[in-house]
């Protein structure tokens, strides 16, 4: 199968929500903040930002990066796509388009957290938690392009 990458369009925002809010419902640690209308009108105004790409196969949308100029807001695939370089694909998008960027993961995301460092991210920083409205211990992550020599 091929994963075609594109600009999310308005009608996207059901199935990026659904892949975030399976995020938030089916992993233990995290706590369940949002229903799934919230999630579809989260998404909705990333989309409507300008923010989202998408990657989809076969015309179904099985993840997306939302990224507002350097800050990286949301990377989510969906379950049964995972391990598929989907993740990567996205994040390589969005490192041809900015120099640098930053984004922060929870903690407890032990496999965001080697996935982010294979890609080529630095550990910066580390918080306790009462930054986001999940009140999870985080850590930022930054990656800078290389510097063409």
């Amino acid at each position: 199968m091929t994963i075609i990458l594109r600009h999310a369009r308005s009608t996207d925002a059901g199935k990026a929500a659904d892949i975030l809010h399976r995020f938030e419902s089916e992993i233990d640690w995290m706590p369940m903040l949002h229903t799934g209308a919230e999630a579809i009108a989260f998404c909705g105004r990333m989309i409507d930002r300008g923010w989202v790409i998408v990657a989809a196969e076969d015309g179904q949308v099985c993840g997306f990066l939302a990224r507002d100029g350097a800050e990286i807001c949301s990377l989510y695939i969906a379950p049964e796509a995972q391990g598929r370089g989907i993740g990567k694909a996205l994040l390589d998008a969005a490192k041809a388009e900015a120099p640098h960027l930053t984004l922060w993961t929870f903690q407890a995301n032990e496999g965001a957290q080697r996935f982010y460092l294979r890609e080529g991210f630095a550990e910066t920083g580390r918080s306790d938690g009462s930054r986001n409205d999940e009140g999870l211990p985080d850590i930022t992550y930054e990656w800078r392009a290389k510097e063409a020599s």
